[in-house]
């Protein structure tokens, strides 16, 4: 089958500093790195290294020419990526001694996604087929109703996080993944608990202290821990394990199997500095016997 990423692309601009900067604090840097990023692309980076055939929606500007040939190189298909007038996104990063981090981002290209690219996109789409999406683009409602009436499976990585979009996405979505903070903050927002959505899955990411699926189908809850390792970038881990996870269901794993995969994969991401880039392969994984 093929996943479908409405997904963000941007240029990370990543400096290692003593501790993140406090209000009105200028810090000096002790390195820089450059690379590919946003949660979309790190997302495509991750499923395509897990086996997975992704195709990427999204939008560039010509200062970003070389992230869509880098996502290429990474085996992520890149037709359904435009060139616009406007500037790449970009992202700038603070990644502290602890592995700890501080993003500002700016949308760039990615709030120019329209309607009619998603829907050429989506034309290409067979029943079974997943679109993957994340809350840095424009489109995500449209291309939800678009999908359920394919008959695609539907997969939200719910962040940044809005209450908002969230609302409007979750009559559509089959796959909901966000953090701890991110799920009190759409249960405050929404006064219903995570429990009591109409969405066959919930997963729940628990830093530390692992993830909780929610089988909403089932009526089941499990927790499963995580990998303890020493983190030196927590940056992109999230992305690898949603892009892990979605790409173990694609390729036919249960939850439970899928989960321990992508569990794998974040706990070897924040083993590493950067984004996409480092993002590691199965056999990279599989190296490491992690777990």
């Amino acid at each position: 089958m093929t996943i479908y990423n409405l997904g963000s692309i941007n240029i990370d601009m990543v400096y290692q500093v003593p501790h993140l900067p406090a209000p009105g604090e200028t810090l000096a840097a002790k390195t820089y790195s450059q690379g590919l990023g946003g949660k979309g692309a790190n997302m495509s980076v991750a499923a395509a290294r897990a086996a997975a055939r992704v195709r990427h929606i999204g939008a560039i500007g010509a200062d970003g020419r070389w992230a869509a040939q880098r996502l290429l190189e990474y085996g992520v298909e890149t037709t359904h990526i435009v060139e616009l007038s406007n500037a790449t996104g970009h992202a700038i990063i603070n990644v502290d001694d602890a592995g700890e981090n501080a993003i500002v981002l700016w949308a760039g290209a990615n709030d120019q996604i329209t309607v009619d690219q998603i829907g050429r996109a989506l034309a290409e789409a067979n029943t079974g087929d997943t679109l993957m999406m994340q809350n840095e683009t424009t489109g995500q409602l449209d291309a939800a109703i678009m999908a359920k009436d394919l008959g695609l499976q539907v997969v939200y990585a719910a962040a940044p996080f809005d209450a908002d979009a969230v609302t409007a996405l979750l009559p559509y979505i089959d796959l909901l993944v966000l953090n701890e903070v991110e799920a009190e903050q759409l249960e405050a927002a929404i006064g219903q608990s995570i429990e009591g959505l109409s969405i066959q899955d919930v997963i729940v990411t628990l830093g530390a202290n692992g993830c909780r699926w929610y089988s909403n189908v089932a009526k089941l809850v499990t927790d499963f821990p995580a990998i303890k390792v020493d983190p030196i970038d927590t940056t992109g881990a999230g992305d690898t394990f949603t892009g892990y996870l979605v790409a173990g269901l694609d390729r036919g794993m249960v939850m439970e199997q899928a989960i321990q995969l992508a569990t794998q994969a974040g706990a070897l991401m924040v083993t590493r500095l950067g984004t996409a880039d480092v993002i590691p392969d199965l056999k990279e994984i599989q190296d490491a016997r992690l777990g």
